[in-house]
């Protein structure tokens, strides 16, 4: 029986995990410790915190203005949801009404933020070591470019967009954001069948299976709790911005397996179901301001809020607690990693030391949303 430390981008001493180049927590920081038996693990415990930035200690020394610059950078994948989920959940505090224009806009950046991001963690999935296809072919890259094109054209930001204000956005949708959307629908449609056979490809059945028990033990979310046939989503379940005049469009994909290949397929075809509503959120958006006028100074009355949505990865939350002033008292976040790597411990066990790359990577996690 031996032991060993299994992370990314770890000490010579450890093992390394390759997860390719294109996998989002390719970069390290995550270490799991292993009990293996012969070439199976039979025991893992994660251990975050190699990344540990004080996140939410930052939102607390700033204004609320100053937060939501802060926001977006715990899960860099799914900034826009971040920042607004915190926006939301200070507007409440202050009692704002966002314009009907802004809110619909907000949602139409989350949709593009969560397709954008879906199709970096299924490029992963596609060129994952040592089945996958190269990462100069990864299918589906394509497709996610379109989606920037649109988050840049929008915010002028590719990865921090930066774009949410109190009471609404800095900047409308551009003159040709009808075309933009167009062209990442279109590419997305077209990319999709590449990506699942890659997919299917790089990543074998059965590798690491989470039970429907375990998933709702952990409280993971997002394509790790619908594979293991947790039917749900925040946009259909608790709706939030607009998503409640979206119900007509709003699809939610599940599977039964709860194993890697399950996860990926799920995300993949949850990325197909929301092509839907990206067209149908960007075609009943309403004219009008996109913004309310603040103080110079914005202080919170005394109290709390709370305001989740549905990233790629799974709920995003922010809870904020006011004492008066023009910081937040408290700001605690709901991330979807943390929850969705815990449940590596319930999952990994019994999995060969060939198949941990694409058990590990299909958790579906970001480095900083983990640790923040």
């Amino acid at each position: 029986m031996t032991e060993a430390t299994i992370g990314t981008g770890m000490a010579p001493a450890d093992i390394t995990l390759d997860l390719g180049d294109l996998h989002p927590s390719g970069h390290g920081a995550l270490q799991i410790r292993c009990r293996i038996e012969g070439d199976r693990v039979v025991y893992t415990d994660p251990a975050p915190g190699l990344l540990h930035r004080g996140a939410e200690k930052l939102l607390e020394a700033r204004d609320y203005r100053q937060a939501l610059m802060l926001a977006n950078r715990h899960d860099w994948l799914g900034a826009a949801v971040s920042e607004i989920a915190l926006a939301t959940a200070v507007e409440e505090l202050l009692g704002i009404e966002v314009p009907p224009r802004a809110v619909w806009l907000r949602t139409l950046l989350c949709e593009v933020n969560r397709a954008s991001a879906a199709l970096l963690h299924l490029a992963g999935a596609a060129t994952m070591p040592p089945r996958g296809a190269s990462a100069t072919h990864a299918p589906g890259i394509a497709a996610r470019e379109a989606w920037l094109r649109f988050l840049e054209a929008m915010s002028g930001g590719r990865v921090h967009p930066m774009v949410t204000r109190i009471g609404g956005l800095a900047h409308d949708a551009p003159e040709d954001g009808g075309a933009l959307i167009a062209e990442a629908v279109a590419l997305t449609r077209a990319q999709m069948p590449a990506v699942l056979e890659a997919i299917a490809t790089a990543i074998p059945e059965g590798i690491a299976p989470l039970d429907r028990a375990s998933a709702e033990r952990w409280g993971v979310g997002g394509p790790v709790a619908r594979a293991s046939g947790l039917d749900e989503d925040l946009r259909r379940d608790a709706p939030a911005l607009a998503y409640a005049e979206l119900a007509d469009v709003v699809r939610v994909v599940t599977a039964s397996e709860g194993d890697a290949l399950a996860r990926y397929r799920v995300l993949a075809e949850q990325v197909v179901a929301d092509l839907d509503v990206i067209e149908a959120c960007w075609g009943r958006v309403p004219d009008g301001p996109i913004d309310v006028r603040l103080p110079k100074v914005v202080r919170a009355p005394e109290g709390a809020a709370y305001s989740w949505l549905e990233s790629a990865m799974g709920p995003s939350g922010s809870y904020v607690v006011s004492a008066g002033g023009i910081t937040p008292w408290r700001v605690r976040l709901r991330t979807a990693s943390y929850a969705n790597v815990q449940a590596m411990g319930a999952a990994l066990p019994g999995t060969s030391l060939a198949d941990l790359p694409a058990a590990v990577g299909s958790f579906v996690f970001v480095a900083g949303d983990l640790d923040h």
